[in-house]
């Protein structure tokens, strides 16, 4: 076996370093705009931002929300989500963002496409906004 030389095991950054920040937000930070359910467009409206590292938030259809996600990436486990409470046309795609994102339990970020998804084959696609 070849003996490794101190000076190269040096020149290696800890792995701990590399991305200090393991939640979602380290690795997917900014505002993503939801373009699709299930495969169906999602013609409401609605935002996930995660500028804020351990939080997501955003505006669902009517309501600005806000939850606790401190899973590691690439896990999805948003906590209680607390939403404004107005009232508007689209209620009906305000409960289907919020039932599909309270079910989501994967993130997989790639470039500005941020994919939400479950075991159950359900999946959220979104784009990061400019």
């Amino acid at each position: 076996m070849k003996p490794i030389a101190l000076a190269a095991l040096l020149a290696v950054p800890p792995l701990a370093t590399a991305c200090a920040d393991e939640t979602l937000t380290g690795y997917a930070s900014g505002v993503y705009r939801l373009e699709e359910i299930d495969g169906t467009r999602f013609e409401w409206g609605a935002t996930l931002d995660l500028t804020e590292e351990g939080r997501i938030a955003g505006q669902a259809p009517c309501n600005r929300y806000s939850a606790a996600q401190e899973a590691p990436y690439p896990w999805f486990q948003p906590g209680p989500i607390a939403a404004t409470r107005m009232a508007c046309l689209h209620m009906n795609g305000e409960a289907a963002f919020f039932e599909a994102l309270g079910e989501m339990t994967l993130a997989e970020a790639s470039g500005p496409v941020l994919i939400l998804s479950n075991e159950a084959g359900r999946e959220m696609v979104f784009r990061l906004e400019e």
